[in-house]
């Protein structure tokens, strides 16, 4: 069993190729579906992904044509497993920083929600509701709905960290209130990407395995099609993210509510929110060149 393998003339596709491939696959499902990247999940498909490097069965091609294909794909499986483990970093980075400002307090001890709707009144917004909701690091700002969505530790807190994510949120209703154009652009590609984000794990699975073992390139057409419209919208976030701290950091500073050490902190906070997305985007775009890269490299 452990020289399983499928042997078809010219390629040697070995039975780690389909557990990395299904490992891989599942695993940026899961961060696309904002699962926690340090949950105990993530870190047994981790572990079996690094398993699967080690193994001798790896990209076995026989013919020297694929030699090139063969030490790209496994660096940007490497390349993968790095940002999976800078995610993990990040992650948990950010934990401690939240729970770090969630202890010190804010000076004019006003809520979360309270600072919320300051920044909102500012903005003369008036159409926004906010709402409490559960989880943690759960906060969020809908634009459906036009509610500012914050955790029950944001809402109910009077502390940096608080009015640091309670303003953040705002600063996405900011931008919708001023029809800032990446806003909309990420709005719109939603539907898309929850379609696309259900069918990649599949796509990239049977893509990959379709054109090893069968020579038949659309299923990977399809599924580099499908991690096109994710890793997009990885990268149209990325402004999004930067533009909403700033707006946020602008008001508590001109605002007062947030000066010298707070105002430090917030920005410590967010700064460190604003690298998981970053890491985020990177990651989809690894994955993307992997596809592509696989695609041109059997033109044959």
């Amino acid at each position: 069993m452990g020289k399983c393998k499928l042997d078809f003339g010219q390629l040697d596709f070995g039975l780690w190729d389909f557990v990395w491939i299904l490992i891989i696959s599942r695993t940026w499902s899961n961060i696309l579906r904002q699962k926690s990247p340090g949950s105990v999940k993530t870190i047994s498909n981790l572990a079996c992904l690094i398993f699967s490097l080690i193994s001798p069965r790896i990209g076995n091609f026989k013919t020297t044509h694929h030699t090139f294909l063969k030490q790209f794909k496994a660096m940007l499986i490497v390349i993968s497993v790095v940002f999976m483990i800078i995610g993990y970093i990040l992650s948990a980075r950010l934990k401690n920083k939240f729970r770090h400002y969630s202890e010190i307090p804010l000076q004019n001890g006003m809520s979360g929600a309270e600072v919320a709707a300051a920044m909102l009144k500012y903005n003369q917004i008036y159409d926004v509701k906010i709402i409490q909701v559960d989880g943690q690091l759960t906060d969020h700002y809908n634009p459906a709905d036009h509610t500012v969505n914050l955790s029950y530790d944001v809402y109910h807190g009077r502390s940096v960290a608080s009015a640091a994510v309670a303003a953040h949120e705002c600063g996405h209703a900011v931008q919708h209130a001023t029809a800032y154009s990446f806003l909309q652009m990420r709005s719109q590609m939603v539907p898309m990407v929850n379609i696309a984000a259900s069918l990649q794990q599949y796509m990239f699975m049977f893509g990959i395995a379709g054109i090893s073992m069968f020579h038949n390139k659309i299923m990977l057409i399809i599924a580099l099609g499908v991690f096109g419209v994710t890793t997009l919208f990885s990268l149209v976030t990325l402004p999004v993210e930067f533009d909403a701290s700033k707006r946020a950091l602008v008001w508590l500073d001109g605002s007062g509510f947030a000066r010298g050490a707070e105002y430090d902190g917030a920005k410590d906070a967010l700064t460190w929110a604003a690298m998981t997305y970053v890491s985020a985007a990177l990651s989809a775009l690894v994955q993307f060149m992997y596809l592509l890269w696989a695609l041109l490299g059997n033109r044959d």
